[in-house]
């Protein structure tokens, strides 16, 4: 182990540690990824630790940073006796050892999403959802069918944290649809992606009893669901958000404006999105009082308006992520189950893995299918609670490629 006492002053509050942060004797006190939400929360961690350090064996690319600082030092005629005491600043390194891991923890995301939805409160918060939202439009742009099969198979297989959840991957149905098929700036992009993630904040902790209750709606409950567009907008801007787009499509994301999205202002072209965006993953998430939908099921509820009439921002949902999406089920033309993998060249053909035989026997190993062939064409959706598998995520992601 080969400690380096860190610059507490360099260290951002709200986004994700680039490295492990450790004691003066090495103990572990912060893991990379953690999120230290407030001085105070800093404070401890400096209390117990005594200082903070790196473990710069830990990190070969800080390790680089760290000799490449020192070099240039020396180049400075600094004196050695000051060399030993150099504090590495975290903005000297960050870009080289925050690199994004090729396969995220999304339950880490889950859990990152949960606290920056139950924790709400001071400036720190909205910083909290600024990093939450780089990473996520990163994989998003990046590798979309691994991050869209990772959350919508967490999101129809468990209810412990189905805010958080709900909040994750209706904010990338959002972000795929504007981008890719609306072809909105890259403003819009970013503001419908935050509301899409902050939507609810005012009832996380309503919205995660819901999932698991059977008992009816009671008064208080119907008033909360009513009121919390508006109290939810009324939070960030509490916090500190002061982008107005973002403020006003979570205000209006309830809101049933049916019509053309170019007759609509712009907070309401994010806020119809997201409404549909919203209606789909719900109906593809499990509850105590019903099972999920199958994906196509839930696409129809999304594809057609109030009036009955097709809905432009559904339409670009199911052009965005296909009529049967990564994570969902379906059965092909040889009774097999399979996993969908990868969105297809058209919406109808994606690529998938067969996960139940032909008898409904689990396979030992996935095995990988191409729908576009008419001998493993999709002939129906299946719902999660027919396959009654616990999958190994990991593996599936994986063969996305």
């Amino acid at each position: 182990m080969n400690l380096i006492e860190l610059d507490v002053d360099s260290l951002r509050l709200g986004t994700p540690l680039p490295f492990a942060l450790r004691s003066v004797t090495g103990v572990l006190l912060a893991r990379k990824g953690y999120v230290i939400g407030s001085r105070s929360e800093l404070d401890v961690l400096i209390q117990r630790g005594q200082k903070l350090c790196v473990d710069v064996d830990e990190q070969q690319e800080h390790h680089r940073a760290y000799v490449s600082k020192l070099y240039d030092l020396v180049a400075q005629d600094t004196n050695l006796g000051d060399l030993e005491t150099v504090k590495m600043a975290t903005t000297d390194f960050v870009a080289r050892v925050a690199e994004r891991p090729r396969f995220p923890d999304w339950i880490d995301y889950q859990e990152r999403t949960n606290n920056a939805l139950r924790g709400a409160d001071g400036a720190e918060a909205a910083t909290r959802f600024e990093a939450l939202y780089a990473d996520l439009a990163y994989y998003t742009q990046a590798q979309p069918d691994e991050t869209l099969l990772s959350l919508l198979y967490l999101s129809g297989t468990e209810t412990r944290l189905y805010s958080a959840t709900h909040a994750l991957i209706v904010s990338v149905l959002c972000q795929l649809a504007a981008n890719d098929i609306l072809r909105w700036s890259e403003a819009e992009c970013r503001s419908v992606g935050l509301a899409a993630l902050t939507m609810n904040i005012s009832m996380t902790s309503l919205q995660d009893t819901l999932s698991s209750q059977t008992n009816p709606l009671s008064g208080e409950q119907m008033r909360l669901i009513e009121q919390h567009p508006l109290r939810s907008a009324a939070m960030l801007k509490t916090m500190g958000v002061t982008d107005a787009l973002w403020l006003e499509a979570v205000a209006l994301h309830h809101s049933r404006t049916t019509g053309p999205l170019a007759d609509k202002t712009p907070a309401q072209r994010l806020a119809r999105l997201i409404q549909r965006a919203d209606s789909f993953t719900a109906r593809l998430s499990p509850r105590a009082t019903r099972a999920p939908m199958g994906s196509t099921q839930a696409m129809q509820a999304s594809y057609f308006d109030e009036l009955k009439q097709v809905d432009e921002a559904g339409a670009a949902l199911i052009k965005a992520v296909g009529v049967y999406p990564p994570g969902s089920f379906v059965r092909l033309v040889t009774n097999e189950v399979a996993i969908v993998l990868k969105r297809g060249t058209n919406t109808t053909t994606p690529k998938v893995a067969s996960v139940l035989n032909r008898q409904g026997m689990s396979m030992l190993e996935p095995i990988v299918r191409d729908t576009g062939f008419p001998n493993y064409k999709i002939t129906a959706p299946v719902s999660r609670r027919e396959v009654k598998l616990q999958l190994q995520l990991h593996k599936f992601v994986q063969l996305v490629a």
